[in-house]
């Protein structure tokens, strides 16, 4: 039941399959035009019809032994594998220049880091991958702890990739994207980004999605605190009050 939703998310996150999804279709539907206009014109059955498109020769041996429109049929078949033959160009054309791009690797790549996400289990989400988020995630790394982050900013997401972190790009507060980063596995969701009522909204879908899920939300201020406290967050950090207490013990 959800294999063609799937199909469907799977293309919008590829780019590739996008570039490659309108030659593919170009060609499917040259085919089928190809086969009913055959059929159409000539009475001739399906496989027949497929049989003039890959062996085009057997029109000419068609009409020595059969009547019709020879001439009409011969002119539509001569614009039909011209299109058959453009699109196929199209399609090597896509695959040519996403092979000698690169976007053919950054696909795989994207691919396998898909794959490392779906296997991590009790693993924490960092949502957000400034300096507070990037603290956390090498805090956690050093303890040996599995981090996926999710980034909305494209230069963010990239520098969590360029420091061999797992990331999902895309907004925190939507329900899809926290599952990308398989937040009904997950131990821990953190609020990192320095906002706190997007913070609290990340914490409302996480709740939604994984109710036993810890949720750790970074605020502001006190007020927000109250806020992210009543929105079901298990523990509230206010980064200038914790440097404070910092300062103060080093003292």
């Amino acid at each position: 039941m959800n294999r063609p939703s799937t199909l469907v998310g799977a293309v919008a996150h590829r780019p590739l399959l996008r570039r490659m999804l309108r030659p593919v279709v170009v060609f499917a539907l040259i085919v089928v035009a190809g086969m009913v206009g055959f059929s159409t014109l000539d009475g001739v059955g399906i496989v027949d019809a497929l049989f003039w498109l890959l062996d085009p020769t057997s029109i000419e041996l068609h009409f020595q032994n059969h009547d019709g429109p020879a001439t009409f049929i011969k002119a539509y078949a001569i614009v039909i594998l011209s299109g058959l033959i453009v699109a196929s160009l199209w399609i090597g054309e896509t695959l040519f220049s996403a092979a000698f791009g690169g976007q053919i690797q950054t696909e795989l790549k994207q691919m396998q880091l898909e794959r490392n996400i779906k296997e991590l289990d009790d693993h924490i989400i960092i949502c957000g991958y400034g300096t507070f988020g990037k603290t956390i995630a090498a805090r956690l790394r050093d303890a040996d702890r599995e981090v996926v982050i999710v980034e909305q900013q494209d230069a963010q997401y990239q520098r969590a990739i360029d420091d061999g972190v797992l990331a999902v790009s895309g907004d925190a507060r939507r329900e899809e994207t926290l599952t990308d980063a398989g937040v009904k596995r997950a131990d821990t969701v953190i609020g990192a980004i320095d906002d706190s009522n997007a913070n609290i909204q990340i914490s409302i879908a996480a709740s939604q999605l994984a109710p036993t899920v810890t949720l750790v939300v970074r605020a502001g201020d006190q007020r927000d605190e109250a806020l992210a406290r009543r929105a079901g967050a298990d523990e509230v950090v206010i980064p200038e009050v914790v440097s404070g207490e910092q300062v103060c013990t080093n003292l």
